[in-house]
């Protein structure tokens, strides 16, 4: 019969150190709540093709006022205009 489990918490609410006993009887997360994981894996920025890339660029404060003042995603804003200028520029 296997060992009786000990709460993991005391009488007042607080959490007690694990002992060996209670890390070898853990489940490996994706066995315990694959569901959370799940949802964990979506998060951030989904995978694209051609990823942009971050760099620095000093520009004249004129031009960043301007496309801020358009409210948020002024930078796609600006990188739309480059990408409009180079392609008739080729």
């Amino acid at each position: 019969m296997p060992a009786r489990l000990e709460p993991l918490t005391d009488k007042s609410g607080e959490v007690r150190e694990l002992t060996e006993t209670d890390v070898a009887r853990m489940k490996p997360a994706t066995d315990a709540a694959p569901e959370i994981l799940t949802r964990a894996r979506r998060r951030g920025r989904p995978i694209v093709d051609n990823p942009k890339r971050q760099i620095t660029l000093r520009l004249d404060p004129e031009i960043i006022a301007h496309f801020k003042a358009g409210g948020r995603g002024w930078q796609t804003r600006l990188n739309d205009v480059l990408a409009r200028h180079v392609k008739r520029r080729r």
